[in-house]
């Protein structure tokens, strides 16, 4: 095999791997959230992160749209924007986890820049919220993303069976997943350990154990004080014998 040979077979490789990460990075670049991955019912934290500006230009405003089935949200403070809930009626009534009657949900969150973040920076967004007892679904936030000169809508949702890494622009998203067993609500810890109720006497109690203990004592003391009186006769007549053999 020739050197030029070998070199050509030696670059396709690299080619290749070169070719791949110019798919891989405007993936990279979109909004996403994390994790990919939350249990159904349970309280969460999910975090946004916006990794670019709009072809160049800073980020000025985020507005995060909340999904219909999440009734409220709340949004962690951020030094460099100021935070605003956007409030909507619904048109009857539901429920919430603790069967309160609810009547407005949290439709977005909207940030916007007091300090614009630059096209070469990252930045991350929390919210915190009760996911809806829906495992298998995949909940969607579009996302609108506006910057000093331009917007990109973060806001395609895949259909059924589509890829999302095939969209030019996906909402973030996560999947909802089975709850784990002995989650939020689960007082078994409550309850007292088998081993500690085997060891205490049946019919006994803290009360009885210090009363048994306290009508001990003085009998104790007094056992001690004859103790104490014996040996010091003992003594006292050792002394004396040894002072009439002298």
């Amino acid at each position: 095999m020739s050197i030029r040979t070998f070199a050509r077979l030696a670059a396709l490789p690299a080619a290749t791997a070169a070719v791949a990460l110019s798919f891989a990075a405007p993936a990279s670049a979109h909004v996403t959230a994390t994790p990919s991955t939350a249990a159904a019912g349970a309280y969460t934290v999910v975090t946004f992160s916006v990794g670019h500006g709009c072809e160049g230009s800073p980020t000025t405003r985020i507005e995060i749209q909340v999904p219909e089935s999440v009734l409220s949200v709340t949004p962690s403070r951020h030094p460099f924007y100021d935070v605003e809930k956007t409030i909507e009626q619904l048109d009857e009534p539901v429920a919430d986890a603790h069967g309160n009657e609810v009547t407005e949900r949290t439709a977005s969150i909207v940030y916007t820049a007091t300090t614009p973040l630059p096209d070469g920076q990252r930045d991350a967004f929390e919210l915190s919220f009760q996911l809806p007892d829906a495992e298998g679904e995949t909940l969607s936030f579009p996302t609108i993303q506006t910057c000093q000169k331009g917007e990109t809508g973060w806001v395609e949702v895949p259909a059924d069976g589509q890829d999302p890494d095939e969209l030019e622009s996906p909402a973030p998203a996560f999947e909802i997943v089975a709850a784990e067993a002995g989650g939020h609500g689960d007082d078994a810890s409550a309850e007292p350990a088998a081993d500690e109720a085997a060891e205490a006497p049946e019919g006994s109690t803290d009360e009885t154990v210090a009363a048994d203990a306290g009508d001990a004592s003085p009998a104790l003391g007094w056992a001690g004080l004859v103790a104490g009186l014996l040996g010091l006769a003992a003594g006292g007549l050792a002394l004396a014998r040894t002072r009439s053999s002298s």
